[in-house]
């Protein structure tokens, strides 16, 4: 009856208007990230004298409650979604704030605090709601002349930049950043400026290698491979040598009792040692479906706000899988950066959640919806203008 048109409830006005290739996709990376989780943390677990089941009772629990965000998110309105995003900005700008003075440091960075059954990190909650407030804000100064929307963004950014700096995580202000560059790109940020942007991140990237010396030990070691220690890339790459086309079959895998961060970081290691090239090439469509679709949504979509707020969520969630995937695969140096809903963690598997939702819930069809304002963004699109 949900699908029914004759179904006026709520959920079944939700099912016929919300993307249901998207919400499915989100959900076949969730029950991934269940088999790969079963493969790849029991020896982890022994090898550090834990439960054996410890991780996956955790991640059962994580992708859990990943699944409910999704599916609650997604049928809130696009005014909700701005509510809870400035709400949930405010509180994790604050708490990233805190790691600074009671953050829990491992290997030099403070970047998570303590809670009885996991460890938060704010700065993964940070991006999806940075990138609706800032799709706000850049949005909110074409309807109000005199609203400061670039500026209020721009200082955002710099507070958390200075935050990300200074724990340090360049691996998440790098995407922050990406995020915040295409955001202004799809606003009409004059191409000179775009241009200026990127040869900033450039040199911000510069100054980072020079800066951090475990940034600059990373990027060493992935352009000459004679120098420091490479036994994690090699690792990982023997196992996908070893999985070849179809894998060596579910357990029968190596590079987890061998990787520390193999149910982590390296978790699609294990999926082309176990499972194969193909399954590998099906994870890599389904987030390409979720990321394609999503952009191919927007060019239907006449709310700037939407599209603004859309396409900084999408790029983030697109950038986060590219970094872990190719740097398990040596194509670029590497960084610890979680796989969305497949790697272990509950930070990054309902952060991940609550991006997808908000991407679900704001290109839902919403008829009537009206901008966060009160006045129908369609009255600022005849002055939507190249900055």
């Amino acid at each position: 009856m949900a699908g029914s048109r004759i179904d006026d409830s709520p959920f079944g006005r939700w099912w016929r208007n919300v993307d249901r290739t998207t919400l499915i996709c989100a959900f076949i990376l969730i029950g991934f990230g269940y088999i790969l989780m079963l493969a790849a943390s029991p020896a982890v677990a022994v090898r550090i004298g834990a439960s054996r089941n410890m991780f996956i009772f955790k991640q059962v629990m994580f992708l859990s409650v990943a699944g409910l965000i999704v599916v609650g998110v997604s049928m809130l309105s696009r005014k909700a979604v701005l509510r809870l995003s400035l709400l949930g900005g405010a509180l994790m700008l604050g708490a990233t704030a805190l790691t600074l003075v009671h953050g829990i440091e491992i290997k030099g960075a403070r970047r998570w605090i303590a809670l009885p059954l996991m460890s938060l990190q704010p700065s993964e909650f940070l991006k999806p709601c940075f990138a609706v407030v800032t799709g706000w804000l850049l949005t909110q100064r074409r309807i109000s002349r005199y609203f400061p929307g670039m500026l209020l963004a721009f200082g955002l950014f710099g507070v958390i930049l200075m935050l990300l700096k200074s724990q340090p995580d360049i691996g998440m202000l790098t995407v922050i950043t990406t995020v915040f560059m295409t955001q202004l790109f799809v606003d009409g940020l004059n191409l000179i400026l775009v241009g200026v942007g990127v040869a900033g991140m450039i040199g911000a990237g510069i100054s980072a290698f020079l800066l951090f010396p475990h940034v600059r030990s990373r990027v060493e070691r992935f352009l000459h491979p004679n120098v420091g220690d490479h036994y994690q890339i090699d690792t990982a790459l023997r196992a996908f040598g070893n999985g070849g086309l179809t894998g060596r079959g579910p357990g029968e895998g190596r590079v987890k009792d061998l990787l520390p961060d193999a149910h982590a970081d390296f978790v699609f290691a294990v999926a082309g040692e176990e499972y194969g090239l193909i399954v590998c090439l099906l994870i890599i469509c389904v987030f390409g479906v979720i990321v394609v679709r999503t952009l191919l949504r927007l060019i239907r979509e006449d709310d700037p706000f939407v599209v603004i707020s859309t396409a900084g969520l999408v790029t983030g969630f697109g950038l986060q899988a590219f970094v872990n995937m190719a740097s398990t695969l040596h194509l670029i140096p590497t960084k610890g950066m979680t796989l969305p809903f497949i790697s272990y963690g509950g930070s990054s598997a309902m952060s991940v959640a609550l991006a997808i939702g908000m991407v679900l819930a704001l290109t839902r069809h919403q008829p009537g919806e009206r901008s966060p304002r009160g006045e129908s963004m369609m009255n600022t699109l005849r002055q939507w203008r190249p900055v």
